[in-house]
């Protein structure tokens, strides 16, 4: 299998499977398409345009058959690799974590857009300005908090159906901003967030991540310079 993903620093939708897929050691070549910038003639997009009609990271080949959603990305993972619990057992459990991985997917949209993804960066000035500016980006955290808090409180942790799943893998990239831009958060939702990145798919991904040592300009609306 092939994933093709984007920045590590900058693309929290490759994040998911890619770590997802270390956590559990599922074997899958790296392919790394470098953000040049997204229009249709870039060389990103001219490049996984080549595997997917979306032009968008990230995708999973599989023998020649492409998957190009995370959710779907997931799915097609759990059910090839079913001896790992990347989603709970239990009925109610799994349509929990189908749920909350739903709304993941297709929310918490200014918390997403007004502090992007950038593991080596800290800006924490940019955390307290966007939250005392941002109304919906407060409730998006308190949100983000209220729903880890019934999962782990209902799963007994130490992720939030138990073990590290697809649930986990795909709040990884928001954990990220709260390290990134020190929002405010609760005892409980910090100490996950620490699980979570010192679980091993994330603890590799960051390391890979802070390797990179690429300032993307078009990525970066709080920094002019990697300094």
């Amino acid at each position: 299998m092939e994933l093709y993903i984007g920045n590590k620093n900058y693309s929290s939708w490759s994040m998911r499977p890619w770590v997802l897929m270390r956590e559990y050691g599922i074997p899958f070549d790296e392919v790394m398409v470098r953000f040049d910038n997204f229009d249709t003639g870039s060389q990103f997009k001219q490049r996984v345009a080549q595997v997917t009609p979306t032009g968008n990271v990230p995708v999973l080949v599989d023998d020649g058959f492409a998957i190009w959603d995370t959710l779907a990305i997931a799915e097609y993972l759990a059910e090839r690799f079913a001896q790992h619990p990347l989603w709970p057992r239990g009925t109610r459990e799994r349509a929990r974590a189908r749920s909350v991985c739903a709304e993941m997917h297709a929310g918490f949209s200014a918390l997403r857009s007004h502090c992007p993804q950038n593991i080596e960066a800290r800006l924490p000035e940019a955390g307290r300005r966007l939250l005392a500016e941002q109304g919906a980006m407060r409730s998006d955290l308190d949100r983000l908090q209220a729903l880890w808090a019934d999962a782990l409180r209902a799963s007994g942790g130490p992720f939030l159906f138990g073990a590290f799943g697809i649930a986990d893998a795909y709040f990884a990239p928001v954990a990220g901003r709260i390290r990134t831009y020190a929002l405010p958060v609760g005892e409980e939702a910090a100490g996950y967030v620490e699980r979570v990145f010192a679980s091993r798919g994330v603890t590799a991904w960051v390391r890979d991540a802070l390797a990179e040592h690429d300032f993307l300009q078009f990525e970066e609306p709080y920094r002019t310079s990697r300094g």
